[in-house]
């Protein structure tokens, strides 16, 4: 299966720390997105939205 990618919307095009994730009904993936072909984390839908909850509140 190809993933399809999205960039964060707290990504900017001046580079810095910018993320990608995508999304299957199973999994969540995400990637640096200024190295598209290096490694990414693979997380549970629950385990995504325990670390959203835990990063939204910084």
């Amino acid at each position: 299966m190809e993933l399809t990618w999205f960039k964060s919307s707290h990504s900017s095009a001046e580079g810095g720390q910018c993320v990608e994730i995508a999304k299957t009904p199973t999994t969540i993936h995400v990637r640096d997105s200024k190295d598209q072909h290096g490694p990414a984390l693979t997380l549970t839908p629950a385990a995504w939205s325990a670390f959203l909850q835990l990063a939204t509140r910084h």
